[in-house]
């Protein structure tokens, strides 16, 4: 089922325990980042408030003992986006509380997915679709999702 973005959001409004992502995509081009890329590239620091609204619902989520995290995979050289995430994105989220992982992939014999998607209370699925340009092209929870592919 595809989700628009009030669907998705929902999914984090109504997880119990856990929400959990895997995310692989060597770049996002997320119109809502495209200033704060701008910024970072110029040298500037990070403005204040930075994903402030990210990092309020995680601490939201954390004071009603659920958890959310994720894994962040990456192939040195990394990529200029994954650059930015390293300097401004994750050091917030892990202040706020979300439990992330860098996973380096060049010496490592994995096979991990291809895609990017969140598990919430290891039951449902929502893979993330993108573009080859790192656009966002849907949201699609798995229906009755084998989760030993997502879970391995």
């Amino acid at each position: 089922m595809i989700l628009d973005g009030d669907q998705f959001g929902k999914r984090f409004s109504d997880y119990q325990r856990s929400a959990w992502r895997f995310e692989c995509q060597p770049t996002y081009n997320l119109p809502r980042e495209q200033e704060n890329l701008e910024l970072w590239r110029s040298g500037a620091p990070a403005p204040e408030g930075h994903n402030a609204a990210w990092h309020d619902r995680v601490r939201s989520f954390v004071s009603a003992g659920k958890t959310i995290g994720r894994v962040r995979t990456v192939r040195q050289p990394l990529t200029e986006y994954q650059r930015y995430q390293l300097d401004w994105a994750i050091p917030g989220n892990i202040e706020a509380g979300e439990d992330i992982r860098i996973l380096d992939l060049m010496n490592i014999d994995l096979d991990p997915p291809s895609h990017d998607f969140w598990i919430f209370d290891e039951s449902l699925v929502v893979d993330l679709n993108f573009n080859p340009d790192g656009t966002l092209l849907n949201r699609d929870q798995r229906e009755k999702p084998d989760l030993t592919q997502y879970l391995k």
